[in-house]
């Protein structure tokens, strides 16, 4: 009898192309057969829930979003831990304080700084390159992101950040570190740094772990597949970690494998290899 596993897909870059909601023909298809096999397969994302609407009908055994904020087995809800109200004043005001553009992530909902598009125009006309704001405005309407002067108080999971300065940023973490996080990736295409305030309360990694001791697998039986740096702690923590060959360099030195890209089906292919289906 085949050995039950778990795995564990992260979206953006990995699952789909970022900021896309259309999953390959290939991955719904390798997802529908592991299932049918007897394996589990969750989404683990930084997403909000209400950012994974579009992707249920696809059928998951379970989601974990807000970067571990709040996991979903089946219909129960096994986690569920947004920021403190002090914790979400504190993290506003510091982040403005130093410049930084905010986009606070609650349980359905996503509010973007205003000043953000204002930047980004400005930007686009001065490099005469209206790619940078539409790129935005495309990402901003696939995953229903809404300016702040609509936020009405929900309570919020995690934090997106954008800088024009790593300097600023370093400066927000040391006064945030007691109970926050910092991931900063790479510059994106509006040469901004980008990056999450994340709750130390949780992480992927940690979320694995309690989907496993939900499901009583041990942590040896998880798979994880991820593309960004956002998804260290759950290639640290799964079995076996893959990383996507579209993504970040650094994490493809710390994964125990390397998978072909999104767009050449490497979904399929991963699961291939490690024999989650064979028909």
């Amino acid at each position: 009898m085949m050995e039950q596993k778990v795995v564990f897909l992260d979206i953006d870059g990995t699952l789909t192309q970022p900021g896309c909601n259309e999953v390959p023909a290939s991955a719904v298809w390798a997802i529908a057969q592991a299932r049918a096999q007897g394996h589990y397969v969750y989404l683990c994302t930084g997403r909000n829930f209400g950012m994974l609407s579009p992707l249920l009908k696809y059928d998951f055994d379970g989601i974990i979003s807000s970067a571990g904020g709040y996991i979903q087995c089946g219909n129960e809800v096994i986690y569920d831990c947004p920021m403190t109200e002090p914790q979400r004043q504190a993290a506003m005001d510091v982040l403005e304080q130093n410049g930084i553009f905010r986009t606070v992530e609650c349980k359905e909902h996503s509010y973007v700084d205003e000043c953000l598009r204002d930047y980004l125009y400005s930007q686009a006309a001065q490099k005469d390159n209206i790619e940078i704001l539409q790129r935005r405005e495309r990402l901003e309407q696939s995953l229903g992101i809404l300016p702040m002067k609509e936020y009405q108080g929900e309570q919020v999971y995690k934090i997106v950040v954008m800088s024009k300065s790593m300097e600023a940023l370093v400066r927000a973490h040391e006064a945030l570190e007691k109970d926050f996080d910092l991931c900063v990736q790479e510059k994106d295409v509006s040469g901004l740094f980008y990056g999450e305030v994340v709750n130390k309360a949780f992480d992927k990694g940690r979320a694995i772990a309690r989907v496993c001791s939900y499901l009583h697998l041990p942590i040896e039986r998880s798979m994880a597949i991820g593309d960004s740096l956002n998804d260290l702690e759950m290639m640290q923590t799964a079995g076996l970690s893959i990383c996507m060959d579209n993504g970040s360099e650094k994490l493809k030195k710390i994964a125990d494998d390397i998978c072909p890209s999104v767009s050449e089906h490497g979904i399929r292919a991963a699961f291939y290899k490690y024999r989650l289906i064979t028909a």
